[in-house]
């Protein structure tokens, strides 16, 4: 398969190539090196790029619906707004890559590296990422909805006004995590390291935070209606009424 001059196969090598709008739907491209390649507004519905190095590539607006992204390099690649609705990323390195605005519900993203990653205002709706490391991550604003994150690591991750009500957070890490004003209406943090988090003014009504680590937490003006905090450790942690728990 050619497409602008190039050669489409599996381990082809396609640094820096230009393929802006080229239509490669179920293409093969496992192992290829795409390093820095141009895939603006590339139709990508369904590829296969497994183990792919896409380091730096530009996928902005890209249809990746379904794309098979397992293991592939995607460190510092620019796919803000671009299509990833049920795309398979499971252990796909992340790190540093511009996913602003872009559709991600459904996809699989398990022990994926989003280190750094910035997510802002992203559609994760139903994402499944347990065990991922969102470490440092910008996910503020981002629709987390009903989504798994169990076991994630959410270290130091901003997630101001985003919206996780639903989502799965059991035993997740987010120690010093940015919560402000986040929705975490029912959602389950059973387990979660929550130490030093900023939760002022997030909705916690019917979260359950049972055996949760809430130690030194901020949850100034939090909504805590109906919430389970069953044997969850609060040390230290500034209360609704601005009182801290002894």
């Amino acid at each position: 398969m050619e497409v602008n001059g190039y050669k489409i196969e599996p381990g082809a090598n396609l640094r820096g190539a230009f393929l802006d709008d080229a239509n490669l739907t179920d293409a093969n491209l496992t192992d290829a090196t795409l390093r820095g390649a141009t895939l603006t507004d590339a139709n990508l519905r369904n590829a296969n790029l497994t183990g792919a190095n896409l380091t730096g590539a530009f996928l902005e607006y890209a249809n990746l619906r379904g794309a098979f992204l397992e293991y592939a390099n995607l460190t510092g690649a620019n796919l803000e707004r671009a299509y990833l609705a049920g795309a398979n990323l499971f252990n796909a390195n992340l790190t540093d890559a511009n996913l602003k605005i872009a559709t991600l519900t459904s996809a699989h993203l398990s022990h994926a590296n989003l280190t750094f990653a910035k997510l802002t205002f992203a559609n994760m709706f139903d994402a499944h990422l347990q065990g991922a490391n969102l470490e440092g991550a910008n996910l503020e604003g981002a629709n987390l909805e009903i989504a798994s994150l169990m076991g994630a690591n959410l270290q130091r991750a901003n997630l101001q006004r985003a919206n996780l009500s639903r989502a799965s957070l059991s035993h997740a890490n987010l120690t010093d995590a940015n919560l402000a004003g986040a929705n975490l209406v029912i959602a389950y943090l059973a387990g979660a390291n929550l130490f030093n988090a900023n939760l002022s003014r997030a909705n916690l009504a019917g979260a359950n935070l049972v055996i949760a680590n809430l130690t030194g937490a901020n949850l100034t003006g939090a909504n805590l209606t109906d919430a389970n905090l069953t044997d969850a450790n609060l040390t230290g942690a500034i209360m609704p009424d601005g009182t801290i728990h002894d």
